[in-house]
């Protein structure tokens, strides 16, 4: 089965510009976007620390923060996310919110919500902008939103994996009780496990998961 790490980067090596790999680490770049896993360098299974160094010279001569993504923290460091990554089961939900497969001519309010999960309101156009050129080269990609009351209120991309598995490591949601529904839905288009991230605020759980940190190099 491909690794927690592996996971993240298959998911999101379609959505960024470039992909560079140096001694058992895997960096993503992606100028003007967002997105952390799409602009960071993965410590995969086989790097050793002793790259650190390295990666930080190459993220700096691209302009870019020297963003790490490891399983486990990077002490010494400064922390910017935590995420739990591993398989997700469908959870029991309320039945009160809708979820809904979005048409990509309408990315503008896809990305318009995941901007504000975010708390990054102006990113929201050049979000859009991103993740359409990079769908293009997702065919299969599908986008979820949730809804309350006529209200939008999560949205979540979903990818296929290898063996009719899936991915939801791109989603978010602006009220807890949208995340179950978000990812049973995913769940669902999966004939497969499905790979998930969950920030700290998510009420949810996952199998086999791992503490996937991000860090700033100092």
């Amino acid at each position: 089965m491909v690794s927690v790490p592996g996971s993240l980067l298959a998911y999101y090596e379609p959505l960024s510009t470039l992909r560079r790999d140096f001694r058992g680490a895997a960096t993503l770049h992606t100028p003007g976007s967002p997105l952390l896993g799409a602009n960071a360098s993965y410590l995969l299974p086989e790097a050793s620390l002793e790259v650190l160094p390295l990666l930080k010279v190459w993220h700096q001569a691209h302009d870019a923060p020297p963003l790490i993504a490891s399983v486990g923290e990077l002490p010494g460091h400064v922390p910017v996310q935590t995420w739990r990554v591993g398989l997700y089961h469908p959870h029991p939900d309320p039945g009160i919110i809708v979820v809904e497969q979005l048409s990509r001519l309408h990315m503008a309010r896809f990305a318009a919500v995941l901007a504000e999960v975010y708390g990054l309101p102006e990113w929201a156009a050049t979000l859009g902008r991103t993740l359409a050129a990079s769908l293009e080269r997702l065919p299969q990609a599908l986008l979820l939103l949730a809804y309350a009351g006529g209200e939008e209120i999560g949205a979540l991309l979903w990818q296929p994996g290898e063996h009719g598995s899936g991915a939801a490591h791109l989603w978010g949601s602006l009220d807890p009780a949208a995340d179950a529904p978000l990812m049973n839905a995913a769940a669902h288009l999966s004939d497969g496990p499905l790979w998930v991230s969950l920030p700290d605020t998510s009420p949810l759980t996952a199998l086999n998961s791992a503490e996937v940190c991000f860090t700033l190099l100092t």
